[in-house]
């Protein structure tokens, strides 16, 4: 369905409006996605909120990987809401306009918690790190004021970025269509609808995902050859089990968010397909989110204790067992 643009912009020279593209004409289809991600940003905020409850009132998890899991867990949940309800409402409704500075905001909110997710990834690598290759120095190098100040980084490195790409970008005028072929604000469909050479835009883009999702990924991936070194030198069978089983969470969360996001802004523009982003953008944004509480806490015996005190479950467990 097309929408007449001179009902979004008070001048021929900047849309001040804009609307997102409808899923399909089918309304048994908008009502099937919207329950599924309705049901996913619903466990997404249960999960986050139970396991950054749990650490926060559990002192035996007041160690430096539960720090940034705990950070990791409140970032999914600024994540997702600063998604996922505009797009619930998009499915289920014809009021799927926003306005420009809505969708700055939201564009904003959007990398600032992504681009903090990316840091924080890199920064519980690099935990993992300390503790599995320089056990001995792991208390002193890795103490509360490095753990705060990695996270300040990383949520100051989200803010600078999102701050900077969303200024860039909505300092461009808009002359039209201003109908948004995706579920929210993200970077390569709006700046899309720009009027005139955006080729700076999209170097800026390209540049910003190099620096702070290629770069944390290479420390990353950095982080874990070195681990996998110390862990194969290691003499006895049960600590290469031990701790290995304390990076394969973090591993699998990795893979899964970076593999999502760098799908969407490390491919060359020719390669993007509408369709193809949608589906990504909606992996990245719902599932991923939904499943980090689920993979840390069924892969993790702490976690799920401290989450079983934390919901006065205790005894029920112990009467089952």
């Amino acid at each position: 369905m097309s929408i007449n643009c001179s009902l979004w912009q008070e001048n021929s020279l900047s849309v001040k409006r804009f609307a997102f593209a409808k899923f399909s004409e089918v309304p048994g289809e908008c009502f099937l996605l919207f329950t599924l991600i309705l049901l996913m940003f619903l466990v997404s905020l249960t999960g986050n909120s139970l396991i950054a409850l749990a650490i926060c009132t559990s002192p035996a998890l007041h160690t430096p990987m539960y720090f940034f899991l705990a950070n990791l867990s409140l970032l999914e949940i600024g994540y997702t809401c600063s998604v996922i309800p505009k797009m619930l409402q998009s499915l289920v409704s014809e009021a799927r306009g926003i306005s420009r500075e809505g969708c700055a905001t939201q564009m904003f909110f959007f990398i600032f918690f992504g681009i903090t997710e990316c840091c924080l990834l890199a920064a519980m690598a690099f935990d993992r790190y300390m503790a599995i290759c320089s056990p001995l120095h792991y208390a002193t190098r890795m103490n509360r004021g490095v753990c705060a100040h990695l996270a300040i980084v990383s949520w100051g490195m989200g803010c600078i970025v999102g701050l900077g790409q969303t200024n860039f970008i909505f300092s461009l005028n808009f002359c039209g269509p201003c109908e948004i072929d995706h579920f929210f604000c993200d970077l390569p469909p709006v700046l899309a609808l720009a009027c005139g050479d955006t080729s700076q835009n999209e170097a800026a883009i390209f540049v910003a995902a190099v620096l702070c999702i290629f770069s944390p990924f290479l420390l990353i991936i950095s982080s874990y050859v070195r681990i996998l070194i110390a862990v194969l030198v290691m003499p006895s069978r049960e600590g290469r089990h031990k701790a290995l089983s304390t990076c394969s969470s973090h591993l699998l969360v990795v893979t899964l968010f970076y593999g999502s996001t760098s799908a969407t802004y490390l491919r060359p523009k020719s390669d993007h397909s509408p369709e193809v982003d949608k589906l990504l953008a909606l992996f990245y944004t719902a599932v991923t989110s939904m499943l980090n509480p689920i993979i840390y806490s069924l892969r993790n015996k702490e976690v799920k204790g401290a989450l079983s005190r934390t919901l006065g479950l205790k005894k029920v467990l112990t009467m089952n067992r």
